[in-house]
């Protein structure tokens, strides 16, 4: 099965009493609601720390896109963010071109997959997903082929203005791609996740990607909690979702009650 270890373990400072976690945004020029929303949860959320899991973004293409347009925009929130909050970002299928650079930038913390979350005296194991959803070989070959160093300079080496256009044509193939599985998104593999929270000694686990909300227990003692995805401009029934961590456990909220002080 190949090694899960988390290649890093975050503690979190006794100070703190919120953690959230969002991911699956799927930000872009054309989702100008959800953008809005994110902006105004993520300079406004409760939180002590922001733990961002992945496709924030529905396309990143370099680093040296942030200073033009929409991701200008992006980078602007994200500085006012991390200077309120601590911010942290873990690559998803979609934004994995986001870089040290651009994390440096803004002031966000960058994350491996998976790592691990101690706080509450508890501790839990984040992950995007997507490395987990075994079933999917086509998308685990072409997983292995973007996130191959080797690929990723000979593609940043390209001129910005073609990368637009190579990310345009890759999110063509991957709708393509959902609409022949009828929309359904493959789901993490059990046994995989299981083993990696018995390696981590985490009985909690956190990701995103399946955009299939939702939390349920795996096995004894075993628990995992599946981020929303956020949904606000493609028509249908709007959602976004916030999950909460505190002492006193776990909880979903809308961006906008995790903005609004407690009652």
């Amino acid at each position: 099965m190949g090694a899960l270890h988390a290649s890093l373990e975050i503690v979190a400072p006794p100070a703190w009493r919120r953690i959230d976690f969002i991911s699956d945004l799927h930000l872009a020029e054309n989702t100008p609601r959800g953008f809005d929303l994110w902006r105004e949860y993520l300079l406004n959320t409760r939180a002590d720390a922001v733990f961002i899991l992945g496709d924030l973004f529905e396309a990143w293409v370099g680093d040296d896109a942030r200073f033009e347009g929409f991701e200008a925009s992006a980078v602007a929130v994200l500085i006012e963010g991390a200077k309120r909050r601590r911010l942290y970002f873990m690559v998803g299928n979609r934004d994995f071109l986001l870089g040290r650079e651009m994390l440096a930038a803004c002031g966000v913390e960058g994350l491996p997959d998976p790592t691990a979350l101690s706080a509450f005296g508890e501790r839990a194991l984040l992950t995007h997903g997507d490395a987990w959803c075994v079933g999917d070989l086509p998308y685990q070959q072409f997983r292995a082929q973007v996130r191959n160093p080797a690929w990723q300079a000979q593609v940043l080496a390209r001129p910005l203005a073609e990368r637009r256009v190579m990310a345009r044509g890759l999110r063509s193939e991957s709708e393509r791609t959902a609409a022949e599985h009828g929309g359904e998104w493959f789901d993490v593999d059990t046994s995989t996740a299981l083993h990696a929270m018995s390696e981590n000694d985490a009985p909690t686990l956190v990701h995103g990607h399946t955009h299939r909300p939702g939390s349920a227990t795996l096995a004894v003692g075993r628990v995992r909690h599946v981020l929303s995805d956020w949904d606000l401009d493609q028509g249908g029934n709007p959602r976004a979702e916030v999950l909460r961590w505190q002492a006193g456990g776990w909880n979903r909220l809308a961006p906008a009650d995790a903005v609004a002080p407690a009652a």
